[in-house]
């Protein structure tokens, strides 16, 4: 598998960005995607091949678009939330994976290095980003540890100032690019038992001892030009590199994965406007039965909830830009981090089916941008939580609240919940019932996809009251009040079908034919 290494040996490049404007800065980088992605080469064609062509992460990295995620005191833009979301949207419209690569920087390794390590640590990490453009990312996930993440089996011992940190992790993004990585790690005792908290560490595999082993690439289903593979962990950090939570390493974790999450709909603007786009250009084009395909209704519905996605997910760009600065404690915000990770990811999926569904044949291609978009929004369902474990933890986040404060109407509750307190007035009529806390995994999951979705129908109306086109924000309401509607009907349907396992036995169709 060809995985282009970049950045080796990078040159110093220092381009100040700190006061320039941040329209001139976003211009900036759009001019340099075009130039890259459709002057000097085809993007098309470019992203069906696994890695990046070292010229093109080179060009665009030259013009520091990773400061946005660093301190004003260290050479950065400030670490303003907006910023750092309109980065992503600007990415994602010309590519997904630069996007997610931009994400993968800012949100899991630079906002975190920024408001947790130590000083010494900050002021050599920042300067390399700054002048070489050195890349970062995190290390969580394990072969036998995924969503368990807190019994993950990566360790680590102190001795004579240095931290040595042993294990296997995998599914990184950016594995074999990074210069950089956040590792994640529980500590051994003496008797050789695991500690519960978790810490963090800034490895440098550019120094001595620091160096991590890429045991194997993976050939990862969509994505092609992010690397991902198996490392294995053998290193010595000094102790200048540990992070220092302001609690404990869990809500650490907590407060940087919730941050993380809340910039998902980043991703995900620029992706759902170019499929929108796109998709209006090809109906308007398309001649079926002498007329275009803009003029048939099932069209219409398929562009309607296309553009009515591209408002919801503006509504959340704009309120994570509100509460999701470095400023803030997330550690407690689960319920609304989880809230628009799911739904916006999924918002994302079903964005580029409808676009290959309108597009028709030409569309399943890999390089055709709506085809393969089913395979690069797909992951987004699934890594940083999947979207089943999120909505039941919603869920779970719901009825605990219920119950301290002993309330068993679904909606006497959200009417007085600060994520869905207007939301809830619109939607009284399929919320006003006793909700039986005593829930199956299933219905926790259901239950979970109707109140992300109120939280969405929230944002929309906020979004609404700022001004934003009202014949937009209707749509995108009238489309949230559908799935809400559909996403109940299911919840209040009983169904407990389980797997049958020996269904071999008297189950072959063959054999209840007569001819």
């Amino acid at each position: 598998m060809n995985h282009q290494i970049l950045n080796v040996e990078a040159p110093t490049i220092e381009l100040n960005t700190q006061n320039m404007p941040f329209e001139t800065f976003l211009d900036n980088l759009k001019a340099k995607m075009k130039h890259v992605f459709h002057v000097r080469a085809d993007i098309d064609q470019m992203a069906i091949k696994r890695g990046m062509p070292p010229f093109v992460m080179r060009e665009i990295m030259s013009l520091n678009p990773l400061s946005v995620g660093i301190p004003k005191e260290f050479g950065g833009r400030g670490c303003h939330m907006e910023e750092n979301i309109a980065l992503l949207a600007t990415a994602s419209y010309e590519s997904l994976a630069l996007s997610l690569t931009f994400g993968i920087n800012s949100a899991l390794f630079l906002q975190p290095v920024g408001k947790y390590a130590q000083q010494e640590a900050k002021s050599s990490v920042f300067e390399r980003f700054i002048k070489q453009q050195n890349m970062g990312g995190l290390m969580i996930t394990e072969p036998d540890f995924g969503s368990d993440a807190l019994n993950m089996q990566t360790s680590f011992t102190e001795k004579n100032g240095k931290y040595h940190v042993q294990g296997t992790k995998h599914w990184a993004g950016l594995t074999g690019w990074a210069e950089y990585w956040l590792l994640t790690a529980r500590e051994r005792s003496q008797s050789g038992d695991l500690k519960r908290d978790i810490d963090f560490f800034i490895c440098d595999v550019n120094s001595p001892g620091q160096q991590i082993v890429v045991e194997e690439f993976y050939e990862n289903l969509g994505l092609y030009q992010i690397p991902y593979g198996r490392n294995q962990i053998d290193v010595e950090i000094p102790a200048m590199q540990k992070l220092v939570p302001e609690t404990t390493g869990v809500k650490m974790m907590l407060d940087l994965l919730h941050r993380s999450r809340m910039q998902f709909p980043g991703m995900a603007m620029g992706f759902i406007q170019r499929l929108l786009d796109e998709s209006i250009a090809h109906i308007n084009q398309r001649q079926i039965g002498g007329k275009t395909l803009f003029t048939y209704d099932q069209v219409q519905q398929r562009l309607a909830k296309l553009q009515a996605s591209y408002t919801i997910c503006s509504a959340m760009c704009a309120n994570s830009s509100e509460k999701a600065g470095v400023e803030n404690d997330l550690s407690p915000h689960g319920f609304e981090a989880n809230s628009v990770k799911s739904v916006v990811t999924d918002l994302m999926q079903e964005a580029a089916q409808s676009a290959t569904q309108l597009v028709g044949a030409q569309a399943y291609k890999l390089n055709h941008i709506a085809g393969r978009g089913i395979t690069d929004s797909r992951p987004f369902q699934i890594f940083e939580g999947s979207n089943d474990i999120l909505y039941t933890q919603i869920t779970e986040s719901l009825v605990k609240m219920m119950k301290k404060t002993r309330e068993s109407n679904l909606f006497q509750f959200l009417k007085n919940f600060n994520l869905t307190s207007k939301s809830a007035s619109f939607l009284k009529n399929m919320l006003d019932f006793e909700l039986d806390t005593n829930l199956s995994q299933r219905k926790m999951v259901e239950l979970g996809q109707v109140l992300g979705r109120i939280v969405s129908f929230e944002m929309v109306i906020n979004l609404g009251e700022k001004g934003f086109r009202s014949d937009l924000i209707d749509n995108g309401l009238a489309m949230l009040n559908q799935e809400i509607v559909s996403l109940m009907s299911s919840f209040k349907h009983q169904n407990q079908t389980k797997l049958v396992e020996d269904y071999q036995d008297n189950s072959s169709w063959l054999n209840f034919v007569h001819v």
